[in-house]
């Protein structure tokens, strides 16, 4: 490490995209990992939908229990839970909008001036990637408000711009995985939760844990969030995963190395 720079001599690629390698961890950091999954229940969670959560390589699995879609999809031995989506397509039925009238409303806003790509992702939600200079002051506040009225919400992570169904989120599903670790006897019912992300799509998830952590980079730190149960890292970028697992075996009290 130099500076704040790692050497990719120093760098696990975890991730790879049509060939190229796209995120990484340290060696340290891939090494505690998989110590953390021998001793603790992880369930990795994310807003990438089943088949791009399936391109990421993550030191520790297989994993029985993984969230994906933003709390759209509970994997199961890496399967889509079937009853776990018909609830969650149910309750966006509910809630508002549907994702038709979106994306609908969403096309007639953007423009290619600005705006590289506009993805549906795992039919539940949809993101643009954007020209973030070029973005028009203001566009992200008032899709916002629209999207409020109608059962959905919006929020920007670097160059992606996420719209929402409000019902689809982190918080519920690792809620549902931990009834269902309970109840298989994985778990005891009070045992407890910790978290970390950097979104804002991972505020809730955050909140709803009895302790989290988020890194010093990333959305949430752009809009300088803050929870009384929310430790921030010293460290930003790639560093910071470091901290996050050391956290965690604090948290758990798990000695460091074990």
């Amino acid at each position: 490490m130099v500076g704040n720079q790692f050497d990719t001599s120093t760098l696990v690629c975890v991730e790879y995209y049509e060939g190229a390698p796209l995120s990484y961890v340290t060696d340290a950091a891939a090494g505690r990992l998989r110590e953390l999954a021998a001793d603790l229940t992880i369930v990795p969670t994310t807003t990438r939908t089943p088949d791009q959560f399936r391109r990421i390589d993550l030191p520790g699995g297989p994993w029985p229990y993984a969230i994906a879609s933003n709390g759209g999809a509970i994997l199961v031995d890496g399967e889509p839970d079937t009853r776990w989506r018909s609830a969650v397509d149910a309750a966006v039925r509910a809630g508002g909008a549907s994702l038709d009238d979106i994306t609908a409303e969403l096309h007639r806003r953007v423009s290619e001036d600005w705006v590289h790509k506009f993805r549906i992702a795992d039919d539940l939600f949809c993101y643009l990637v954007v020209d973030v200079a070029a973005q028009p002051a203001g566009f992200l506040d008032e899709w916002h408000a629209w999207c409020r009225e109608r059962g959905w919400g919006a929020s920007q992570q670097g160059r992606k711009i996420y719209t929402m169904p409000d019902c689809v989120c982190k918080s519920r599903a690792v809620a549902e995985v931990h009834r269902r670790l309970s109840d298989e006897g994985l778990l005891a019912p009070d045992a407890p939760v910790f978290a970390a992300g950097d979104g804002a799509l991972d505020a809730e998830m955050l909140k709803a844990a009895d302790a989290a952590i988020r890194p010093r980079h990333g959305e949430l730190e752009l809009l300088d969030w803050q929870h009384p149960t929310v430790t921030v890292t010293a460290e930003a970028g790639v560093a910071a995963g470091e901290e996050i697992l050391a956290w965690f075996a604090d948290s758990a009290r798990l000695p460091v190395g074990s």
